[in-house]
């Protein structure tokens, strides 16, 4: 007891602390210098590339590297110092997991950024939406899968949790049988995600028409898609709708297509002045791609007659414009020019009449 309270001792315990925090200090201080000195020339490399793809990795990575050096740096004097290893064996449970975690995750969303900066390279606008779905599908996989991993590391380091993991692992049936049920769900939706991206059934910016709402594909989630509607709604759709039921996807391939104009018209109607008239019309138009322009009579009615007139664009969106000016134009070039064309309800008067002489 006497010994305890000797000064001496509390020296001799002063000086090592004092020791152990110079050797945390100068080792950390120099880990950090070497961090900076490395990324300088790494920027320096990434500088001279003709790609700002590894400027996007650099600086994501930047920061977890700088914590990670810190800690390699106190594990270094942990070795050697007893002072320092106590609390360090404690705290290195749960901060490397956390750091390297932290790591790879940044290492991902940069992998993720740079292929996004490399695509700008890439004139094909399909291949561009193809390369950016599996982006954003694969990357939030590793990221779902590197968050899960991480926290189990951490909660292994606590104690408590690691018994009530021996004990589980006694009952590995019934809690597999538990766990399997639970994460169904999960892993349908995982699956679907990855199918989605594998086969590429609808990709980032396609239009697509799906439950009655038409729109673009906004963002790819692994139990969800967006499609954001020309009015601006974000329409959220399950990921399993678009593998599980029929959906139109107007942009597959490119977003080339054709669409109709429908005019319901007097069966008496002279056809060939209409068509000369739409044909001319649209050949003036900037939206016409020059692929498709035709007028076809597609049904006939004892009241009326219908006419498709169709057309064609090099995008969806100028195919929707081009199409409401044809309409606009033949409507009202209709009205001024054939005004007798347009459905009017008769009452047959003169044979009325008739009917009643006789």
């Amino acid at each position: 007891m006497l010994d305890r309270l000797d000064p001496r001792n509390y020296a001799i315990a002063w000086d090592d602390l004092g020791v152990a925090a110079l050797a945390l200090a100068i080792t950390i201080a120099v880990a950090l210098v070497i961090h900076r000195v490395a990324f300088f020339v790494f920027r320096k490399i990434a500088r001279n590339s003709e790609t700002e793809a590894d400027d996007v990795l650099i600086d994501t990575i930047y920061r977890p590297l700088r914590w990670l050096a810190v800690a390699i740096a106190i594990g270094m004097v942990a070795r050697q110092n007893a002072l320092v290893a106590e609390p360090w064996d404690a705290l290195a449970r749960f901060l490397v997991p956390g750091i390297i975690g932290w790591l790879a995750l940044s290492v991902v969303r940069g992998l993720a950024g740079a292929m996004e900066q490399r695509m700008e390279e890439i004139d094909d606008p399909v291949a561009v939406r193809s390369r950016r779905t599996k982006i954003a599908i694969f990357s939030r996989t590793a990221s779902v899968a590197i968050v899960v991993i991480t926290l189990g590391l951490i909660l292994i380091g606590i104690p408590g949790v690691r018994e009530i993991g021996v004990t589980m692992m006694a009952s590995a049936g019934i809690v597999a049988l538990a766990v399997g049920a639970a994460a169904q769900p999960a892993l349908k939706s995982l699956i679907a995600g990855l199918q989605m991206a594998l086969t590429e059934p609808i990709r980032i910016g396609d239009m697509v028409k799906v439950d009655g709402h038409t729109g673009r594909v906004e963002e790819i989630r692994m139990s969800f898609v967006i499609v954001r509607t020309w009015d601006e709604r974000a329409i959220v759709v399950p990921t399993s709708e678009f593998l599980d039921h029929s959906f139109e996807n107007w942009s597959r391939t490119n977003e080339q297509l054709t669409g109709p104009v429908m005019l319901h018209l007097d069966p008496a109607t002279d056809i060939a002045p209409i068509r000369a008239e739409f044909e001319r019309f649209v050949g003036e138009q900037e939206l016409w791609d020059g692929r498709t322009v035709q007028m076809l009579m597609t049904e006939a009615y004892p009241e009326s007659i219908e006419l498709r007139l169709s057309v064609s664009a090099k995008t969806i969106g100028d195919l929707w414009v081009l199409r409401c000016t044809v309409r606009e134009h033949m409507l009202a070039w209709l009205r001024t020019e054939m005004p007798d064309a347009l459905i009017r309800h008769r009452l047959e008067v003169e044979a009325a009449n008739e009917r009643v002489k006789g």
